[in-house]
């Protein structure tokens, strides 16, 4: 039995990391040894040629500050906005609290490409088309019914008592909220920011219709592979998962329900 689980568990990891494994030895491999018959699995030689090509073009800056811009302006706003909401969410009678949630989750499922359209012709109106806060804006019209259920979830998960043995000890109910309830839910908190992030760092539909300038990441990938260059396609790509992984293992630590150990006596 415990063979099975190392080998199943082994297959997942082989099953996530091989596309990031493919697209890195393809950055990195010499086109003779890709571009033939039978390319093999293993690197034979390296190079840092296409590397080196895809910063000289100077077209990869500009796309990879205006996503990590907008990715990080629409976390910190999700937070801002679907904290508050999910906590008198997970305050609400039962019935209530799942109907507002079902119908979060009816907006969600509209495809994007219905609601590109509106929003490009009306942030046009706006002056936000082609800008980092109007990406932005758009990006949290999705992001948001998804940062509410898991805060409200995760809101749920802290009792009650702990909130009143704060208001015993003499603390108000912005004080609670702050200084108890937010700092136990702060693995749920994490989630929901990293999923915002994550969701605007790899967004493209939106980011077609209200882009005209300076690309996104995911854009600028498109173009590549658009012109089939595939070698500075698997660099930028590399590039773009970079970011990812990074606060994947910065935020790791916090993904942990270890606040609420030993609360309740």
């Amino acid at each position: 039995m415990k063979a099975l689980r190392l080998a199943s568990l082994a297959l997942a990891i082989a099953w996530a990391t091989g596309p990031l494994y493919l697209l890195l030895k393809i950055s990195l491999s010499p086109p003779a040894e890709v571009m033939t018959a039978h390319p093999t699995l293993l690197p034979h030689g390296l190079t840092l040629e296409h590397w080196r090509r895809l910063f000289a073009a100077g077209q990869v800056a500009a796309p990879l500050v205006k996503s990590l811009l907008t990715a990080s302006l629409v976390a910190l706003a999700a937070l801002l906005l679907a904290a508050p909401a999910a906590y008198t969410l997970a305050r609400l009678p039962a019935r209530w609290r799942y109907a507002i949630l079902l119908g979060l989750f009816a907006c969600r499922m509209l495809p994007e490409v219905s609601l590109a359209l509106p929003i490009a012709v009306t942030f046009l109106r706006w002056g936000l088309l082609d800008t980092i806060a109007g990406l932005a804006l758009s990006h949290l019209t999705l992001v948001l019914p998804v940062a509410a259920w898991v805060l409200t979830t995760s809101f749920l998960t802290i009792p009650r008592q702990i909130e009143e043995a704060a208001a015993i000890d003499g603390c108000s109910p912005w004080q609670t909220l702050w200084r108890v309830t937010l700092r136990l839910a702060t693995p749920g908190l994490v989630v929901a920011g990293l999923l915002a992030w994550l969701f605007s760092w790899e967004e493209f539909v939106l980011a077609t219709y209200l882009t005209l300038g300076a690309k996104t990441m995911p854009l600028q990938v498109y173009y590549y592979l658009y012109q089939g260059n595939w070698f500075l396609t698997a660099a930028c790509a590399v590039l773009m998962t970079a970011p990812v992984l990074i606060l994947s293992a910065l935020l790791q630590r916090h993904l942990r329900g270890a606040p609420l150990a030993g609360a309740i006596r």
